[in-house]
């Protein structure tokens, strides 16, 4: 049989004092001119009670019920992305916030449903999540809770969450050339000539588009481009069994993902060559697997863990603070699948 939930009435019996005097105590008002027995009393009587506030009576009063929706297409049921929870929950916290997790699977109806869910229990705000980076399109539901997009955008809420992926792109290149490799770099997972006119993202935008603008700073080009519109491990695998048979045979490869990468591993291997001794690589994402590569990945990461707290962050600062994109940097992981520079 479940006991009787303690209730500020009991704590306030216990202490000896009225309920409106234990409440400002408990509630940490600074001018409650009550004495330091009386505060001892009351927090010692919690204690003893197991006493804990009732957030739906708190939030009538104060507007406020210290709960976040985290509202996402795939986040938490696909490993891709879940740093973007992991920090926003860690910020949450830290802030004294619950964060209500609610995944939609990308449907419409799902969406609406799970809006008006989080809307019936009063939530202070809502954080906006997508697995991959894109401009995400939300029920025409009307409200006026504060919202901040994570890994997207969206027009009417324009606080925006998302990695730097134009300087990820400078740092993947930068690598190469600090290696002193400058030529016979392919290109795995583009082709700006069989992609033109075509477009996968913003983001995948941004990201070529740093890769070529500091190619072209660099005085480097590409020996060649293949463009997989699926980016992954077969792909790479295909495409990387075709670049292998050029002449010259390239230097090194800079792949679009991990996935990709993982693939050109596999077919780099089978052709008895070796990383980076023959060939050296850089991709993208720090996806789990290229720690386990052997040797291990080098890669510019998405920094999800940071974006998810940045984005709580926001949700609860002055109204207005970071009003627009907010772009995180992407760091770069440095492993073995690089050659180190000639001294």
């Amino acid at each position: 049989m479940l006991s009787k939930r303690v209730t500020l009435a009991d704590v306030a019996r216990r202490a000896g004092l009225s309920m409106s005097a234990a409440s400002m105590i408990l509630n940490g008002r600074p001018d409650t001119r009550l004495s330091q027995d009386a505060h001892d009393r009351v927090h010692a009587a919690a204690a003893e009670l197991g006493y804990r506030p009732n957030v739906a009576a708190r939030g009538l009063k104060t507007d406020k019920t210290h709960t976040i929706a985290f509202v996402s297409d795939l986040v938490a049921t696909t490993r891709y992305a879940s740093g973007l929870i992991t920090g926003a929950i860690a910020a949450a916290e830290a802030a004294g916030h619950v964060m209500m997790v609610l995944e939609t699977g990308g449907e419409p109806k799902r969406e609406s449903e799970a809006i008006g869910a989080a809307l019936d229990r009063q939530v202070d705000g809502f954080v906006f999540a997508s697995m991959r980076a894109r401009e995400l399109f939300l029920p025409e539901i009307a409200f006026d809770t504060p919202a901040v997009m994570l890994n997207a955008t969206n027009a009417r809420f324009p606080r925006a969450v998302l990695p730097d992926e134009h300087g990820g792109g400078r740092s993947a290149v930068g690598v190469l050339v600090a290696a002193g490799i400058r030529e016979d770099i392919a290109l795995l997972g583009h082709s700006e000539k069989k992609e033109e006119g075509l477009f996968r993202s913003a983001t995948v935008a941004d990201r070529i588009a740093g890769i070529r603008a500091a190619m072209a700073e660099h005085g480097a080009e590409f020996s060649s481009e293949s463009s997989i519109w699926l980016w992954e491990p077969d792909g790479g695998y295909q495409a990387t069994k075709k670049i292998l048979r050029q002449r010259p045979r390239p230097s090194a490869i800079l792949a679009m993902n991990d996935r990709l990468a993982f693939g050109a591993y596999q077919a780099i291997a089978e052709a008895g060559l070796r990383i980076p001794d023959d060939i050296s690589i850089v991709s993208f994402d720090n996806d789990e697997l290229a720690a386990y590569l052997r040797p291990g990945l080098t890669t510019v990461a998405l920094p999800h863990e940071a974006m998810g707290r940045r984005s709580v962050e926001l949700l609860l600062g002055d109204e207005g603070e970071g009003d627009g994109e907010t772009r995180l940097p992407m760091p770069l992981v440095e492993r073995d699948s690089v050659r180190a520079a000639a001294v």
